[in-house]
């Protein structure tokens, strides 16, 4: 059984019909990347396994770990190891960062029936994570992303997932306008965390974070479907190539 499975999933946002029958199986310890132009349905897809509101399914079904995904409110999945980066990580002004870290772990170790961490542990746990992830520590005395460059934002992000340790994390064009260094935090932030029980859905338009995350599977997702899987190489193709050849292979 995967971890995630994925079937004949259809979305619709505003009535327009996004996901038009999507499959995807993901098992235990893999890596997957979904590469696709714009508008073919890759946010929607992440939105829709994080449980945000607006983003219901129409038809289909998806199951996390064994569970109908459907029936689990967002801070449930979250619970069971669910975990959503997202393209633009949102500001949160007047709430410090360390805050932030602590209640979300907290929450969610509370949700498990966990101990909650006391102060010196977390303070602790976080120092050794942020310290392997090369996060300055100025940073987390400051409000959730107010004020933080898009590269800043993202280590952010990465630092929560490290902390959170999720079964599965999706990352929604992570990448999108980092430069060189940042996109190493968050590559070495996934690679830390890779494992036979650890799964990553990476969403990407761009094969350059495929050279530092390498991937088991790639998809091409164009207009709703996920329309060719390969491996890794398939990556480099779709860069070489670009996408027009499946915009016209799939109806509209």
């Amino acid at each position: 059984m995967a971890l995630l499975e994925v079937r004949d999933l259809h979305v619709e946002i505003d009535g327009k019909e996004i996901l038009k029958g999507l499959d995807l199986d993901v098992e235990a310890g893999q890596v997957h990347a979904i590469m696709g132009p714009n508008g073919s349905g890759k946010s929607t897809l992440a939105y829709v396994l994080a449980g945000k509101e607006e983003y219901r399914p129409t038809a289909g079904s998806v199951r996390f770990d064994g569970r109908d995904l459907f029936e689990m409110a967002p801070d449930e999945r979250a619970a069971a190891g669910l975990f959503l980066a997202f393209q633009y990580p949102l500001e949160i002004p007047g709430v410090a960062t360390m805050t932030f870290l602590r209640t979300a772990l907290n929450a969610q170790r509370k949700k498990r029936g966990q101990a909650e961490l006391s102060t010196p542990d977390f303070i602790k746990k976080v120092r050794d994570t942020s310290s392997k992830l090369g996060i300055d520590q100025e940073m987390l005395r400051r409000a959730v992303n107010v004020g933080f460059s898009g590269g800043e934002k993202k280590r952010n992000e990465i630092l929560q997932m490290a902390l959170l340790a999720p079964r599965l994390a999706v990352l929604d064009e992570t990448d999108s306008g980092l430069d060189i260094d940042a996109l190493r935090i968050v590559a070495d932030g996934v690679n830390g965390l890779r494992g036979s029980d650890r799964s990553f859905v990476v969403i990407t338009h761009y094969q350059r974070l495929l050279n530092y995350i390498v991937p088991d599977v790639v998809h091409v997702l164009s207009r709703g479907r996920i329309v060719r899987t390969g491996g890794k190489e398939l990556a480099l193709e779709l860069e070489a190539g670009g996408y027009a050849q499946y915009r016209e292979e799939v109806p509209a």
